[in-house]
């Protein structure tokens, strides 16, 4: 591409790729892509972007196109790769100034220069970092500025390379610049000082956003440049400054406005003093010792004394804590338990810690964070008035959750509650003490400070259970508080039900919990919204654990069932209608059936809820949950809902329906589980099924779960399932087979035995493609034992109940072998005996038996050839299945199933299913559970022996292993 000639034409097609008309702008975007490969069409990108006079929306796609070209195109190896004579052009470009006015222009610049900087730095571009270097120095500010924004995204980008020879060049690269980075730092941090009391503020922006551009990248140098920080003097000078340099900018604060951008950019270079530092213990731990004292000296002033008053910000106090918190569990710092087999520099760095929190300081910080950092906000409580449902979903872990104060306090609480548990117990246990009996509600500071008291106490439940009689505390303090009605009272009754909750699964007497479903359904309707979704919380964890029990549950079920349907009803937030709803599926899992009663309100809101949901994926997941939940319940009843769960099916399991990508996992689930307690096919429940075809072609974790749902359909009606679609299940099948792994081969010849098993006339019709594969699996004798055992599993089946067809699929197997039939009949059962190892199962074993057996008696000389291997797989099937009744001292077939008999269900155990009925019926029909084999061989040896005659047949006999004979006729005594 000439660029003179080809610039003009360029431009022309970057500038209608601006146009927000979609018929100039998709032909401009086509012809830019066919351009991508051309030579030269880098280098004319460079030239406009570079030429300030030009648009900017033009000059600014002219970046995107040439770092997008830069991913494709600028390795060797990729296919149309530039030139190495382009690239050297264009690197020598990209370098010749740092002069971009327009901020988002220079950053896109920066990274693109970083990335050819990976690709090629410092073999083939060894000149960029001394250009950087020296581009540095300049007074220009813009040029100045622009070079360090470049230095900075170089130096990230090559600290990220992971590969042993990266990390050798970026540690050479690191030792070589780091007092460069480090005095530049220095120069640009003493300037900002300088100029910060002046008041003007452009120039103190100016140099502040310098400071903050070589602090970053001294950041990058100092935790990925070196192998052995501690060993180099630079590194851990710098270090040791950050605590001088951070209350320096401190301290700057005061003179900075709160609402400006220099205050603004102020707290990011704090903050980044406080990354380094934590980068570089996460990184470097034992590297860190020389820096504990200090780094734990400087956070617990700041955010524990009155030192910090008046400086610190909330992001700030964050990291603090985050220091502590990392220094306190860090492994590296923890001895083992003996402590000789820890290393000096594990026992250097204990020794620090434990000299610096001493009981006072322990003291301190407990007291500290549970009277001061605990006390709900005037923020706080202004939402929680204001925005009930918005102050629940902050507190439960909203998306701004994780990084706020409140959560990261208590996580420090718990991690020095945890570590240092014999010190802090008694505190807490003293603060507990003076809070004993009613708090005045006039007195709102007493008020909070027990509601701070109260959850550092749900915090340390697990460290507080031998120190704490919680059962005791329950019923003298804690339930008279919950029975305290007043406005004022709400946050102390909001914060006793979630503590209670906290304890539930760590010492709460069952005894108990009648008293607290009573005040659960006292709290359920209560005037304030916070306390009841927190009650429902609450509630979850008491039903989710393991010590609940149905029988003391069953007297409230209905009062709380229908208090969370009303509640469910008011909220309007997605996250707390999901919520809701995940408590009522835990409260209908438990107690399953016993909910039937009291779903018909519940049953009758969830269309409307799943209308108004449309927009909301993951509420509509909630309401499949619980729809799981309601069907298990219901059982057969929930043939009922059929007019709203199954449009609900058919819409979450359909793959052209964009909400698929979130309601699958559920809907399928929900598809199984209906199926699963169905009493019966209706013709909308088999129309579904037409979304199994593309689900099969997914090949996604969520296969197994379509196996067990056609697996439903055969159990349900499987001759109207069959007629309908086999013949696509088996074409699905026969691709399935082809790329699938073991374990899905076994997936899919498992719904093929089922098929036989359920329906032996129908099924190998139905399935007659796929045996072909399965006869000639046990032919050349599969290799993978588990294929192989349900092969025999599925001719088994063949070959016991449909005679006719086997022999069939025998001769058209001869035909594809070009054998004789009886040749390969004899192989096909020599095989089998060979290989009967492979089945583990039972079930399968007996009717492997029964399978083989069924072949006599036979005059046929093949069959008479493999008479020893059927006898011998017959009594392996006697030892599996026989067991000695020890009063008559005779044998009894133990799969046998004569009649039918309901289980006694226990409380613990969930009733069985229409499908588990479904089952139960189809074993009682079953040879594996209706034929005896002791009975079945006695006939077939008998049938033989009429057939031979005796001389005959005793010769036959003679063939099998006297010891096998012996073991038959012991277990054919009687007969």
């Amino acid at each position: 591409m000439d660029l003179n000639s080809a610039s003009t034409v360029v431009l022309q097609v970057l500038t209608q790729a601006t146009s927000q008309d979609t018929a100039v702008l998709k032909p401009a975007e086509e012809q830019l892509k066919q351009w991508e490969t051309q030579p030269g069409f880098y280098s004319v990108l460079l030239n406009i972007f570079t030429n300030h006079t030009l648009d900017i929306n033009v000059r600014w796609l002219a970046v995107l196109y040439f770092k997008n070209g830069i991913d494709r195109y600028w390795r060797r190896v990729a296919p149309h790769a530039l030139s190495e004579e382009e690239k050297s052009t264009l690197r020598a470009g990209l370098i010749t100034n740092f002069n971009e006015p327009i901020n988002q222009i220079a950053t896109q610049i920066a990274v693109l220069i970083a990335k050819v900087a990976r690709l090629d730095c410092p073999r083939q571009w060894p000149e960029l970092i001394p250009t950087l270097i020296e581009s540095v120095k300049v007074q220009d500010d813009l040029r100045q500025h622009r070079a360090l924004l470049t230095f900075y995204h170089v130096t990230k980008t090559l600290a990220s390379k992971r590969l042993a020879a990266d990390r050798k060049l970026f540690y050479d690269l690191a030792s070589g610049i780091y007092s460069f980075a480090c005095s530049l730092w220095n120069h640009h941090t003493d300037t900002f000082l300088q100029q910060v009391s002046s008041g003007n503020e452009a120039p103190v922006l100016s140099s502040l956003e310098r400071t903050l551009l070589s602090l970053k990248v001294l950041r990058k140098l100092t935790v990925n440049g070196f192998v052995e920080p501690h060993k180099n003097m630079e590194v851990m000078g710098f270090l040791h400054g950050i605590f001088e340099r951070l209350k320096q900018f401190l301290e700057c604060s005061r003179s900075i406005g709160t609402d400006n951008v220099c205050r603004d950019r102020l707290e990011k270079t704090i903050i980044l003093f406080t990354k380094v530092l934590l980068d570089f213990l996460d990184q470097h731990p034992f590297s860190f010792t020389p820096l504990i004292q200090r780094s734990l000296e400087f956070s617990v002033s700041y955010v524990f004394t009155e030192v910090g008053e008046g400086v610190t910000f909330e992001r700030f106090i964050v990291q603090c804590m985050n220091l502590i918190k990392m220094i306190v569990k860090n492994y590296a710092y923890k001895p083992s338990k003996n402590f000789e087999d820890s290393s000096p520099e594990t026992l250097e760095a204990h020794k620090i810690k434990m000299a610096f929190f001493t009981y006072p300081t322990l003291t301190e910080i407990c007291r500290r964070l549970v009277s001061h950092y605990f006390l709900l906000t005037e923020e706080e409580l202004t939402m929680w008035e204001e925005d009930p449902e918005g102050f629940t979903a902050e507190e439960t872990g909203g998306d701004s959750w994780k990084y706020s104060l409140r959560p990261c306090t208590e996580v420090l609480f718990i991690d020095i509650f945890h570590e240092y548990n014999q010190t802090l117990t008694p505190v807490l246990l003293e603060m507990m003490q003076t809070l004993q009996g009613p708090t005045n509600v006039e007195d709102m500071n007493a008020l909070l400070i027990k509601d701070a008291v109260y959850n550092a106490v749900g915090l340390a439940a697990y460290e507080l259970f031998d120190s704490v009689d919680f059962d005791q505390w329950f019923k003298n303090q804690l339930l008279p508080e919950l029975q305290v009605i007043h406005n004022r009272y709400k946050p102390l009754r909001r914060r006793v039900i979630w503590l209670i909750g906290q304890w539930i699964s760590v010492k709460f007497k069952s005894d108990l919990r009648p008293m607290l479903y009573e005040a659960i359904c006292n709290l359920l309707q209560d005037q304030d919204l916070v306390v009841r979704i927190e009650t429902a919380t609450t509630l979850k964890l008491t039903v989710d654990d393991f010590e609940f029990r149905t029988d003391q549950f069953l007297p409230y079920l209905e009062t709380m069932f229908t208090l969370l349907f009303q509640l469910l009803q008011q909220v309007t937030e997605c996250d707390t209608k999901m919520h809701v709803l995940h408590v009522l599926s835990c409260v209908i899992e438990r107690v399953n059936v016993q909910i039937r009663p009291y779903v018909g309100c519940l049953v009758q809101y969830l269309p409307l809820l799943w209308k108004q949901s449309e927009e909301h994926n993951m509420l509509r997941c909630a309401i499949l949950t619980t729809l799981i939940h309601l069907v298990q319940g219901l059982g057969a009843d929930s043939k009922n809902l059929y007019p709203f769960l199954l449009p609900v099916i058919q819409l979450s399991t359909d793959v052209s329906q964009p909400p698929h990508v979130y309601l699958l996992e559920d809907g399928l689930e929900l598809w199984l589980v209906t199926l699963e307690n169905s009493p019966c096919i209706t013709p909308e429940l088999l129309r579904i099924f037409q979304n199994m075809s593309p689900l099969l072609e997914l090949s996604s974790e969520s296969l197994r779960t379509c196996f067990k749902i056609i697996n439903g359909y055969i159990f349900l009606s499987s001759t109207e399932f069959l007629q309908t679609y086999a013949v696509g299940l088996c074409q699905s099948f026969c691709e399935l087979l082809k790329e699938i792994t073991t374990d899905g081969q076994v997936q899919v010849l498992k719904v093929v035995e089922n098929a036989l098993k359920v329906n032996p006339v129908l099924g190998p019709q139905m399935f007659q493609p796929i045996l072909p594969c399965i006869f000639r699996g046990i032919i050349e004798g599969e290799r993978y034992p588990v294929v192989m055992s349900t092969y025999l599993g599925v001719m088994g089946r063949v070959l016991l109940q449909n005679t006719s067809f086997f022999s069939s699929l025998l001769n058209e197997m001869a035909h594809k072998f070009n054998q004789e039939m009886d040749q390969l009949l004899g192989n096909m059962i020599e095989m089998w005996v060979d290989r009967m190892d492979n089945i583990t199962q039972p079930e399968r074993r007996k009717l492997s038996a029964l399978a083989l057996l069924s072949l006599l008696p036979s005059d046929n000389s093949v069959i008479q050839d493999k008479f020893c291997g059927i006898i011998n797989i017959s009594v392996e099937g006697l030892h599996d299945v026989m067991t000695e009744d020890p009063e008559t001292g005779t044998y009894k077939d133990c799969m046998l199933m004569s009649h039918l008999e309901e289980p006694k269900v226990t409380e613990d155990e969930e009733p069985p299913t229409e499908q588990d009925k479904r089952k139960k019926m189809l074993a009682l029909k079953d040879p594996v559970h209706t034929v005896s084999l002791q009975q079945f061989i006695y006939e077939k040896l008998k049938a033989q022996q009429e057939l031979l005659g005796e001389q005959g047949f005793q010769s036959l006999m003679e063939t099998v292993d006297t010891e096998i004979v012996t073991q038959l006729q012991e277990f054919l005594q009687g007969f």
